[in-house]
């Protein structure tokens, strides 16, 4: 080996243990720094590890919190009772102040099943009026075509009216097709009916069977500590009463065998 080969070799040999003498010099030098740190140091890092502990056992508890409790202002929640209309407890946005007044939550029980049934039943009958409007042949067609719409305009009211009785009690009246269906006493023809004494004939028995439901919710409701319902369904009796009285007679004219 040369001169010059040696040299190299035992250059690059002393750089190398130079080096891993320096590095093992720096890391006890950090190590002992560490084990020197002055108590305030030390009482900063302690803290700042419990901090970390606390934030994240605060994290877990609301994440337990948030899977227990509906979240605040959440939407799309459905109302509660046999009616499927009680709203006054419902975790909902603007709702905090929505309550049953004072009524009861077994009064608001009764009159709530009432209004969600009677409401059901006078949209039904609005559209059960209207397609025989729509479907009325013959002799009669002009005058029965009138006077359906003449008699849906003294029941149409009393859809937002029944409605809004239900909300002002802390209630949230259902309006899908399948819950008309369910809760309604009139049930809107599938069919086609042209026939004027068929129509009528079916519509009298469907406000005779709808104006003793008012009478006998009327009664129920009053029971219910709820007299102001009880006077809306008096009313809504005598307006049904009225139009039956008013087919009937119609049904009196022997044409319309």
């Amino acid at each position: 080996m040369t001169r010059a080969s040696k040299a190299t070799k035992s250059g690059s040999t002393g750089k190398t243990e130079s080096a891993g003498k320096t590095g093992t010099r720096t890391s006890r030098g950090r190590t002992k720094a560490a084990q020197e740190a002055t108590p305030q140091e030390s009482a900063v890092q302690e803290d700042a590890v419990l901090a970390s502990g606390v934030q994240d056992q605060a994290g877990q508890d609301q994440t337990v919190q948030d899977q227990a409790v509906p979240e605040e202002g959440a939407q799309g929640v459905e109302a509660q009772g046999e009616a499927k209309a009680d709203a006054a407890h419902l975790n909902t946005v603007n709702n905090r102040l929505v309550d049953h007044g004072y009524l009861t939550e077994e009064e608001f029980g009764t009159v709530s099943e009432t209004l969600q049934r009677n409401l059901a039943t006078t949209i039904s009958l609005y559209l059960k009026f209207k397609k025989y409007h729509w479907d009325i042949r013959g002799r009669f067609f002009r005058d029965l075509h009138l006077a359906y719409d003449e008699f849906i305009e003294e029941i149409f009211d009393g859809i937002d009216e029944q409605a809004e009785r239900l909300v002002a009690l802390g209630g949230s009246p259902v309006a899908a097709p399948s819950d008309l269906e369910r809760f309604s006493l009139v049930q809107v023809p599938t069919e086609t009916v042209r026939d004027a004494r068929t129509q009528v004939a079916d519509l009298v028995q469907d406000l005779t069977r709808v104006a003793r439901g008012y009478r006998d919710d009327s009664k129920t409701v009053d029971d219910a500590n709820d007299p102001a319902t009880a006077d809306l369904y008096n009313g809504y009796a005598a307006t049904i009463d009225k139009i039956r009285w008013m087919l009937q007679a119609m049904m009196d004219d022997d044409r319309m065998n």
